[in-house]
């Protein structure tokens, strides 16, 4: 697995859920197959094969949120930066049209809100990049290029 960037409140958000999952999700999924197990035939005890799937499904989610926070890299913020890298806001001029974005891992990715992937096509061609520079990047619609106003 590659290196997943978070920002820290989202690696404390997953880990939350994390800790969640593994006391109280446990302990819900042993309740429900003690309880179904204490109906009897486990063959044909369709209670039964519920809550094993759910255990099933259970420890599949504590798997990937494992996986995934053991290959997290937390996005540090830091100033006086002078060229876009993870974690930047970048301010961009596409036309006449003036717009903020933030770079983020894939796992935050939110384009509607201004969060945008560094493995995007324009996420991954403003890496690197300094104010004043000129990028172009492919989207589904063609080609676009934009200016780099600013970077935070």
């Amino acid at each position: 697995m590659e290196i997943v960037y978070l920002t820290k409140d989202r690696y404390e958000e997953l880990q939350k859920e994390l800790d969640e999952l593994k006391t109280a999700g446990r302990r819900q999924v042993a309740d429900r197959l003690k309880h179904a197990k204490e109906l009897g035939d486990l063959s044909e005890n369709s209670e039964y094969q519920e809550a094993r799937e759910e255990q099933s499904r259970l420890e599949q989610k504590i798997n990937q949120l494992d996986e995934l926070l053991r290959h997290s890299s937390i996005i540090k913020k830091s100033s006086g930066i002078d060229s876009v890298r993870i974690g930047s806001k970048v301010k961009v001029q596409k036309n006449k049209e003036v717009t903020m974005y933030t770079i983020v891992g894939s796992n935050e990715a939110d384009p509607s809100n201004g969060f945008i992937s560094n493995e995007s096509p324009i996420g991954r061609s403003l890496l690197g990049k300094k104010v004043g520079d000129t990028t172009t990047f492919i989207t589904p619609k063609g080609e676009i290029s934009c200016r780099i106003l600013g970077i935070e």
